[in-house]
């Protein structure tokens, strides 16, 4: 597990790279149009093979963020516009709340939840 480090005036701070996922999957599940944030379609095999594959991972590098995020859309949803709100409600939710440094946040649509 990787961290953000920096330091405040008293101390030091440390945020480890699961909260910036858990940021960044509450940000993406407060979107219209979003019904889940899950691992990817390929999980299956993965989870055969012991290794479960998240639903949202981040990389960091110099201190600056990228994500990637696994989504299942409603049906009727416009999915280039939701996708477009995701990854603003991502990058202004991560770097409002912890100072981090968001450049990209990648999505890819696994799944479509309803009419079918």
């Amino acid at each position: 597990m990787m961290e953000v480090n920096a330091n405040t005036t008293v101390g030091s701070l440390q945020i480890s790279t699961d909260v910036l996922c858990k940021i960044a999957r509450q940000a993406t599940m407060e979107i219209e149009g979003v019904a889940a944030v899950a691992p990817s379609s390929n999980s299956v095999r993965s989870a055969v093979a012991s290794r479960i594959q998240k639903s949202v991972t981040v990389s960091l590098q110099d201190g600056v963020a990228q994500f990637r995020l696994n989504l299942v859309v409603r049906y009727g949803t416009k999915i280039p516009q939701l996708c477009e709100r995701v990854q603003e409600a991502v990058k202004s939710t991560v770097q409002s709340m912890t100072g981090v440094t968001v450049s990209h946040v990648h999505i890819t649509v696994v799944g479509l939840c309803g009419q079918e």
